[in-house]
């Protein structure tokens, strides 16, 4: 489309025009290797050929091409639209038969894994667009579409779309999310809209629930590769699970303002993995943050702490963890345990 709109008129047929122009609004063309250039403004309406002499053209206004044009495209846009609203409701009896397929005939099974980002993410796309009841999503550290700017209008007009069928949605991020200007936009239509967002402050795997009837989930150690589930017990589950995270999560309307009790338990989290000896790669993976962000975590649990170095840092976290038998000897000593929140 950009470049129909460049190349609306030609650089031939506008040397051509100027040309008219100048020579007072009419001018005999009688140059052959003008004569493309004087059918593409003829054609368009912005030159008026003689009748008795073609080769006499006469310049129009511009303008009023232009208004035409806009009124008569704006038209065909707005019927465009409206075909496209109404595609869905028209598809309705259709998408119902396919619906009622019996599942167990597919090739896959029960459960089927599929391999590739592109063959998963079309046939995700073409479950939730299908959606009849509700569509319920975990995406740890926020959705990969929503980086930009253009993903979010992409994911929004399609989950607005199923909002305005009737089709629940609610979704659970990871506090990370709360610091993406495009994902705050996106969240703040949604949840006008009717829908339901959450962050939870704890590692979670991603998943999607579409009527309860079918889940996908990510292949442990394969991030190419997703397993579709229709088994009703395993859906079933998987639908247990979801609740649980949701019941832990805290409410996010796409404020900019991240809630205190949100970085206080993700804070907690931080901790409590860093007691456990595990890495700063993985925490950051876990929480769903980047290593920079936990890098500033960290500097503020040294300097709540009064550690210097990581190994004072861990120390003094663990004499403050509860039930740590060298906290009371510290106390005996005299020295006062820094309390963690």
């Amino acid at each position: 489309m950009e470049k129909e709109h460049v190349d609306f008129v030609s650089a031939e047929a506008k040397s051509l025009y100027l040309q008219v122009v100048a020579a007072g609004g009419s001018l005999e063309i009688d140059d052959p290797g003008l004569v493309g250039a004087r059918t593409e403004l003829a054609e368009l309406g912005l030159l008026v050929l003689g009748q008795g002499k073609a080769s006499t053209a006469i310049a129009t206004d511009p303008n009023r091409l232009a208004g035409r044009l806009s009124t008569s495209w704006q038209k065909q846009a707005l019927s465009l639209l409206t075909q496209a609203v109404s595609i869905p409701t028209a598809l309705q009896d259709l998408n119902h038969a396919y619906q009622s397929l019996d599942r167990q005939v597919h090739p896959g099974g029960p459960v089927e894994h599929i391999h590739g980002l592109v063959e998963i993410n079309q046939r995700v796309g073409t479950l939730i667009d299908g959606a009849e009841r509700e569509v319920l999503t975990a995406q740890p550290g926020g959705s990969r579409r929503q980086s930009q700017i253009q993903g979010v209008l992409e994911a929004l007009e399609g989950d607005l779309a199923l909002i305005r069928r009737g089709v629940s949605r609610r979704i659970v991020y990871h506090p990370s999310a709360r610091y993406s200007a495009p994902t705050r936009q996106y969240v703040e239509r949604m949840t006008d809209a009717g829908a339901e967002v959450r962050t939870l402050e704890e590692p979670f795997t991603r998943l999607f629930i579409i009527d309860r009837r079918v889940a996908v989930i990510p292949v442990r150690g394969d991030t190419e590769k997703a397993a579709f589930v229709r088994d009703e017990a395993i859906v079933a589950y998987l639908l247990d699970s979801f609740e649980q995270l949701w019941e832990r999560s805290s409410p996010f309307l796409g404020a900019t303002e991240v809630p205190p009790e949100v970085i206080s338990r993700m804070r907690t989290n931080i901790l409590r993995m860093m007691v456990q000896g595990i890495g700063h790669r993985v925490i950051a993976r876990n929480l769903g943050i980047s290593e920079r962000t936990l890098a500033r975590h960290i500097a503020d649990f040294r300097e709540e702490y009064g550690s210097e170095t990581l190994f004072q840092l861990g120390w003094r976290m663990a004499l403050n963890a509860p039930g740590s038998p060298y906290g009371i000897e510290d106390e005996g000593e005299g020295e006062t345990p820094i309390k963690s929140e």
